[in-house]
């Protein structure tokens, strides 16, 4: 329903539903339009705002960086030029664009997503075809609401059993991309299904479709079901009324049939995954709180060298425990785990403790719908309370590209996506990728810890 043309060559160009655009990879997409004297061919489904360089301590304007202010004034003339939506700072909607989109009912089932941003595959939890494009594509989506893209094989992962406590969605995608590697959804599309995918909330699905591209995977997807309709009823751009009970009947229609051919299949129980982390410097190179670190020669020859670059440049060394390594930085955000759920998880850890001596930690809220919820929750004042920093929504820490970075050879507790080397701003930074909950453990003890000796406290 989606399909324009079959192309010359075998790909097929795409009608694109909704297409989201932000400061960073806009600017040259909409230079080229001009150049041109071409004009935006749908407005009405191409949704802005800012979020990778904003500031998160102080968003007044005009910002203190004048690149980070050139870029968003930059998306702000165009989009009043060309008739587009913008969700600025301070409209109540702003924050990370693949937050945002969903909790504003924008993302919906059986739509084809589109965003110069990777993280697009977020959307996919919806049950929406969604994946991330670069500026040359901006551009082309911008000027004909159309994409050229070669047809997907599929890889169904069939999730089983339940998370214990102590583990989250963060910790199951670290643990299927550990399991089938950085490269292994190369010319796939990952389809997470079975009881275990339906048990998940739409906050854990995202997560996980989020995470799908560090997997090499072009897409994630979870089939729309009641969870889905539940998420989506009520919000700002959802259907009412009769046009709501029509959207549910085709929804629904749009789940894989029982019968449907996969080209591949891999299946986990859930409930034999614990709390996961990153060590290295792929989101790959992940082990699990109570495991060694493994050993170069026991590895795939493939895995070897970047092992062995992984351990120079991280510091660690094989055979031994990443739990106790001791940390300097805790970041709790990103478009990966900047909801609520995830902030309601980190508080619970953080609640009648103190953030360790030496440690600087601090909470990003994805959107200011998320910013307002925590407050309403007064989840702001607990994390102050604890020690840590609360901020304004925006991508921060997540990568170097706003004022939030790592220093020198700093540990960083992520709650964010990738754990490239220089990726949260010190080419020399280390980032250990893990859940909200078990970025708030680090926090309160200084080092790695598994959540779980914190909840049995708890109770």
């Amino acid at each position: 329903m989606h399909r324009v043309a079959n192309l010359p060559g075998g790909s097929t160009q795409l009608f694109v539903g909704l297409h989201l655009i932000h400061e960073v990879t806009s600017p040259q997409a909409f230079a080229a339009l001009k150049d041109k004297g071409l004009q935006v061919k749908c407005p009405e489904q191409t949704v802005a705002t800012v979020d990778h360089i904003v500031p998160t301590i102080n968003q007044k304007r005009p910002f203190p960086d004048p690149l980070a202010e050139e870029m968003i004034s930059t998306l702000e003339k165009n989009c009043k030029t060309y008739g587009i939506k913008m969700h600025g700072i301070g409209s109540g909607n702003q924050g990370i664009v693949h937050v945002i989109a969903p909790e504003l009912g924008l993302t919906q089932p059986g739509m084809t997503v589109a965003c110069g941003d990777s993280h697009t595959s977020t959307h996919g939890a919806f049950g929406a075809i969604a994946f991330g494009i670069g500026t040359s594509q901006v551009r082309d989506v911008l000027a004909s609401q159309s994409l050229a893209i070669n047809k997907l094989k599929v890889r169904r992962i069939w999730l089983d059993g339940q998370l214990n406590a102590g583990v989250y969605a963060k910790d199951l995608i670290l643990h299927v991309i550990r399991t089938l590697g950085v490269k292994g959804g190369v010319g796939y599309a990952y389809e997470f299904a079975g009881p275990g995918a339906t048990s998940l909330s739409m906050e854990e699905r995202m997560t996980i479709c989020n995470m799908a591209i560090e997997g090499g995977a072009r897409c994630g997807y979870f089939n729309p079901d009641e969870v889905t309709f539940e998420y989506l009823e009520g919000r700002i751009h959802s259907p009412y009324g009769e046009a709501w009970n029509r959207a549910v009947n085709w929804w629904e229609s749009l789940r894989s049939d029982p019968k449907a051919h996969f080209d591949d299949e891999v299946r986990f129980d859930m409930s034999k995954i614990n709390p996961t982390i990153t060590w290295g410097i792929t989101p790959g190179q992940g082990i699990s709180i109570d495991e060694p670190l493994p050993s170069p020669s026991l590895l795939q020859c493939s895995d070897r060298l970047i092992a062995e670059e992984a351990y120079l440049y991280m510091g660690l060394k094989p055979g031994t425990k990443i739990a106790g390594v001791p940390i300097d930085v805790c970041f709790i955000g990103s478009c990966t785990n900047g909801r609520i759920s995830d902030l309601q998880a980190a508080a619970e850890i953080a609640k009648n403790r103190q953030v360790a001596k030496g440690v600087k930690a601090f909470v990003v809220p994805g959107s200011e719908h998320v910013a307002q919820a925590a407050k309403d929750q007064g989840l702001d004042i607990l994390f102050r309370k604890a020690g840590f920093e609360w901020r304004e929504p925006g991508c921060s820490m997540c990568l170097a590209m706003n004022a939030d970075r790592l220093e020198g050879d700093q540990i960083s507790a992520s709650s964010s996506n990738r754990n490239f080397k220089g990726r949260q701003g010190s080419a020399k930074g280390r980032t250990l990728l893990m859940s909200p909950a078990m970025v708030a453990a680090a926090a309160v003890t200084g080092k790695v810890t598994d959540v779980r000796t914190l909840l049995k406290t708890n109770s």
